[in-house]
């Protein structure tokens, strides 16, 4: 299996220094001209600073799911310019206007210059970006973004990647950059097949959408056939086989093991959740500001802590690509763990508290 996990271990680099984008290197060498190609689609922009932003007005919502739990909203430029083009799999920061920023896949087509789409499902015990689209983000209103970012591009067959037909996977609101593949897929008269699955019929959004590439697409339900295996995922899954998954943790889990040795696939996958601390350790944590104690565990982010223990600290992603969480360290020494921060930024005492910890035996001071 190739694998191309747009949050492994090291997640993928908001800057674009490829060296460090282990998302989009390719496992295997024999392929490695490939990532050339592919970086035309990736248009990785920094996300670092409020002048690159750029103002997007809410020009249309509308609910796309049966039990109302998922909304689509479209922006348009607020100067009514021509928007940044994007591709298949491309996402984009907004900037709420709470002061909240998140990242939400375009779904869309690419092809349209005058407006952007997202869908974003309500999380009522989430972090609450969710709930103020849905809530608090009417039609004229203002958000601002950085503009597409891509961590999760469609390379097809025959237009940069080796592989002869395309399985793509969805889970649920996991739709959403797979929308504007399989309709480019259809465009190029790629061999493609699809499974999308979720809770209930009801749960699932854009089914109408997903339904209309007929019987490419296969359309399946907990609640009617069960949890789907990781056979039943991946279907035949011949060799030369693209697969491009985004949903849950477990789906994709199950994918990943179940493709363990097969060279012959290549495996490209996004998710929405954060990955789990890998070979952690537990560690305190002092605020500057107060002198409060905050102990993180062994199998618990230094934001999840934070955010337990009610001290105030900006997020985004957190899944260290973004940088919102960038906090400066006044004591300690730190085991970075994300692929954004340069060396002087990390020499200057800065790290990501969603993806990086204390060194093995430190504690950490923070500038909170």
């Amino acid at each position: 299996m190739r694998l191309f996990d747009r949050y492994r271990q090291t997640p993928p680099s908001a800057s674009g220094r490829l060296r460090h984008d282990v998302t989009l290197s390719f496992a295997d060498a024999a392929i490695s001209g490939l990532f050339a190609a592919s970086a035309a689609v990736r248009r990785i922009r920094p996300p670092a600073g409020a002048p690159d932003t750029f103002a997007l007005t809410v020009a249309g919502r509308r609910t796309v799911a049966l039990d109302q739990d998922v909304v689509e909203v479209t922006f348009r430029d607020a100067s009514d310019s021509a928007l940044p083009q994007w591709f298949p799999g491309a996402h984009i920061d907004l900037h709420l206007p709470s002061g909240r920023v998140r990242q939400y896949s375009l779904c869309g087509d690419p092809g349209a210059s005058d407006h952007y789409r997202i869908a974003v499902r309500r999380i009522p015990d989430g972090g609450g970006g969710s709930l103020e689209v849905h809530d608090a983000l009417p039609v004229g209103a203002t958000v601002h973004t950085h503009g597409p970012r891509n961590a999760f591009p469609l390379t097809v067959p025959g237009y940069g990647s080796p592989a002869r037909r395309i399985r793509f996977i969805a889970g649920g609101i996991g739709i959403t950059p797979i929308l504007p593949m399989i309709a480019l897929a259809g465009r190029l008269g790629i061999d493609w097949s699809m499974i999308y699955t979720g809770r209930s019929l009801e749960s699932l959004p854009f089914v109408d959408d997903v339904a209309a590439h007929g019987a490419a697409v296969e359309i399946r339900t907990d609640d009617r056939r069960g949890l789907p295996s990781a056979s039943d995922l991946l279907g035949a899954c011949e060799p030369g086989t693209a697969v491009y998954a985004c949903g849950p943790a477990p789906m994709l889990g199950a994918i990943r093991s179940a493709l363990v040795g097969r060279e012959d696939v290549e495996l490209h996958f996004e998710r929405f959740a954060a990955p789990p601390v890998v070979d952690g350790h537990p560690f305190p944590v002092t605020i500057g500001s107060t002198g409060a104690r905050v102990d993180v565990g062994a199998e618990e982010t230094l934001l999840a802590a934070l955010r337990r223990a009610g001290v105030p600290a900006s997020y985004s992603c957190q899944q260290g690509f973004c940088g919102t969480c960038r906090t400066r360290v006044l004591g300690g020494e730190v085991e970075h763990r994300d692929a954004l921060l340069t060396d002087p930024e990390r020499e200057a005492g800065l790290m990501l508290t969603c993806v990086s910890r204390a060194a093995q035996g430190s504690a950490l001071t923070l500038d909170l």
